[in-house]
């Protein structure tokens, strides 16, 4: 039965408790009253919208409830919802102004013009299985990034936030796709070799000159792609019948000269006069455009840096080649002969590199520079193939820097460095894009007797460890139903017996085995370094350590160890204590002692870093353990309270799609307010007493990998 629509006093009411300010300057009652004339379900879409937007910014709020009620009749409700999540997305990253002129953008939305709108593919949706299909072409590494329109500037490829040319969401979805290889093309089949400014400039018209080079172009890109990528271009040709007029006649002769496996750049350029001689010059929907300024300025900034990249790379390929060499002397008496030979084998591009005559296997990162210097010439230039000298080149100058985490808060703030993750507004429903700025420390290592006065304080404890874990490493597990064994399965012998009885056919499924266990165990431990675990929890934190890893080196699991805490969105942190690939040494137990407590408990970013960390690590299990004293929290920050919590919760949620099992330890004895909602009723457990830590976390391990 459908509800009745809210009066007007109902609506102000709700409105009131959220758009109200120090300052009341919205005019709630007039909304209140123009909403109350909508029907139920009107009602409801706008206010939960209005709801969730005032949780980024009232304005926002207010802005979308004036103008939902119009757009309610003409626009889908999908494309409402998008445009509302757009609006925040781009308060999020350059504030209320910008916002605001999104909100006013929608009222030039024309119905002729929008049509498909509500069957449109998102950027948002798409952009995830388009930057995997883009990884599987050959090439250079192209991002896939939101803009204003589909572009390439060779480095990464630029889409529009809604393809929305077709009635159907699978065409669109394939437009994008088809879209994606066009600009694709364009990198990998040397579009981008030329100065196309320059070449329009020498034309009387150059805006016409640069249309038709483009043109050119794409008819050439379109007759690769029908070799390359068959099934692709069939897709192409239905929906250019669909959505474009038929290629005017003077233009085939062009379509004909381009179709070849030998056309080039040069050949497009050979037909430009004729092309520019044109009255019609043809559009396609799936092109895009073309940005000379962008494409130059990230050329030039290649370039060189590529260059002396390359330079480097050979010369130490060379000194692990002398190395090898029977002796110094006979390396040093007759220099190796080094040769790179780029390979084009249909349509995959790789290189071949020898020494005195013998192959040698590039490393990735020199293929990737081989290929990316290939692209831009063509060929790899001589000069390019010669190694570097002793000093010719300042290594700081020419790779790319890790950022001094602490160096970037002296000054103007940047995000130069950093890594950015998302994190979940539960009022919006939708993820805040690239919200949290995160850089990775070091803990600086304390060289002090803390790990012996621990494994001296616990000395009877680590011995019942090692004991059990031992035991652990050298589980054997019990087999049931087997073909063959050691001994009879009593319970599959009695149901055999049993069919038998009936007629049926008996199971010689009738033995036990033995069987040892093989671990394949990937373990992440984050621990939390707020300010609240000063004293005795930090304390009881570094004992656990010391008594995990002494433990876990018996059983041979892999296991990293992070540290997490930070202040506001701006500054999360992710101290590194133990990698996955390193050794339990002098190091590490000396940065176990140097863990000290930081600032707060901001918990979503860290949880999303260690679920990548982790889904790197080949394992048959991936656990992560949080090891926290309290409940997600921020300095002043609407982090705190339910806002956290809920973030905290979806980030555990996408480990657990990962295949990760999230666990927690804390200390918080009110953590049952919260703990069960974020990890579930039995992926945690509440120590009452800090004490107890160091005791118990070896016997929770071992339950929860086993």
């Amino acid at each position: 039965m459908a509800q009745s629509p809210l009066t007007a006093a109902e609506m102000e009411a709700s409105l009131h408790s959220w758009l109200d300010t120090e300052f009341t300057f919205f005019k709630v009652e007039e909304l209140a009253v123009e909403l109350a004339v909508l029907a139920r379900n009107e009602q409801d879409f706008i206010l939960d919208w209005i709801r969730r937007i005032a949780s980024t910014h009232i304005t926002l709020a207010w802005q979308f409830g004036r103008r939902a009620p119009a757009l309610l009749p003409r626009m889908e409700r999908r494309l409402l919802e998008a445009w509302a999540v757009h609006t925040c997305d781009v308060f999020d990253r350059t504030g209320l102004q910008t916002a605001l002129r999104v909100m006013e953008e929608v009222d030039s939305f024309d119905d002729a013009q929008h049509k498909n709108d509500a069957a449109g593919a998102l950027f948002e949706d798409i952009a995830p299985i388009l930057g995997n299909f883009v990884c599987g072409l050959s090439g250079r590494r192209l991002r896939i990034e939101e803009g204003d329109a589909a572009w390439t500037d060779g480095e990464r490829i630029v889409l529009p936030p809604l393809i929305a040319a077709l009635p159907d969401l699978d065409d669109n979805f394939r437009l994008a796709k088809i879209t994606v290889a066009l600009l694709w093309a364009q990198t990998r089949y040397g579009t981008l070799r030329a100065d196309l400014a320059g070449i329009a400039t020498a034309y009387a018209d150059p805006e016409r000159a640069l249309a038709r080079l483009y043109a050119l172009e794409t008819l050439r890109l379109t007759a690769r792609i029908a070799r390359e990528l068959p099934g692709l271009y069939r897709q192409l040709q239905r929906l250019r019948e669909l959505l474009d007029p038929p290629l005017p006649p003077g233009w085939r002769r062009f379509e004909a000269s381009l179709d070849t496996d030998q056309a080039t750049l040069a050949d497009s350029l050979s037909l430009l006069d004729a092309a520019y001689a044109e009255a019609d010059c043809p559009q396609w929907s799936d092109q895009g455009c073309l940005r000379p300024d962008a494409i130059a300025a990230a050329r030039a900034a290649r370039l060189d840096k590529e260059k002396a990249r390359l330079r480097i790379k050979l010369a130490e390929l060379l000194e692990e080649h002398a190395a090898a060499q029977s002796t110094a002397q006979s390396a040093a008496e007759t220099p190796p002969d080094l040769e790179v030979q780029p390979r084009d084998e249909n349509g995959r591009l790789d290189f071949e590199i020898t020494l005195d005559s013998a192959p040698l296997a590039p490393p990735d990162g020199v293929k990737q520079l081989l290929t990316s210097i290939y692209l831009d010439f063509g060929e790899i230039p001589p000069e390019y193939l010669t190694p570097a000298g002793d000093g010719e080149y300042d290594p700081t100058l020419v790779f790319d820097q890790p950022e001094d985490p602490d160096a970037v808060w002296h000054g103007t703030y940047h995000e130069k460095g950093a890594e950015l993750y998302p994190e979940w507004d539960h009022g919006r429903q939708h993820y805040r894009k690239n919200w949290c700025v995160m850089r990775e420390k070091t803990v600086l290592p304390a060289y002090d007797d803390f790990h012996r006065h621990t494994l001296d304080k616990y000395a009877g404890v680590v011995k019942h460890l090692r004991r059990k874990f031992e035991a652990l490493r050298d589980e054997n597990r019990l087999e049931k139903r087997q073909t063959q064994g050691d001994e009879i399965d009593l319970d599959a012998l009695i149901e055999a017996l049993a069919d038998a009885q009936d007629g049926s056919e008996m199971s010689d499924r009738l033995f036990v085995r033995l069987h040892r266990a093989e671990r394949n165990i990937a373990v992440a431990f984050l621990v939390d370094m707020s300010g609240s675990t000063q004293g005795w929890i930090n304390e009881a934190e570094r004992e656990a350590l010391i008594l995990l890893c002494e433990a876990l080196e018996l059983l041979g699991d892999r296991y990293a160890i992070y540290g997490f805490s930070g202040t506001t969105r701006k500054r999360c942190e992710l101290f590194r204590i133990k990698t996955f690939d390193e050794p339990y040494g002098g190091e590490v137990k000396a940065r176990i002692s140097g863990i000290r407590p930081q600032e707060y408990t901001r918990m979503g970013f860290a949880l999303r870093h260690m679920t990548r960390l982790l889904n790197r690590v080949e394992a048959r299990t991936r656990v992560l353990v949080t090891l926290s004293d309290g409940r997600p929290d921020d300095y002043f920050d609407v982090y705190r309270g339910q806002y956290g919590i809920e973030d905290t919760r979806m980030a555990l949620q996408e480990a657990s799609r990962t295949g990760i099992h999230p666990f927690c330890i804390t200390l918080d004895r009110d953590a049952r307010d919260y703990l069960p909602h974020m990890y579930g009723a039995a992926r945690y457990i509440i120590l009452d007493d800090v004490r107890q830590l160091p005791l118990k976390v070896t016997d929770i391990y071992r339950r929860i990998t086993t």
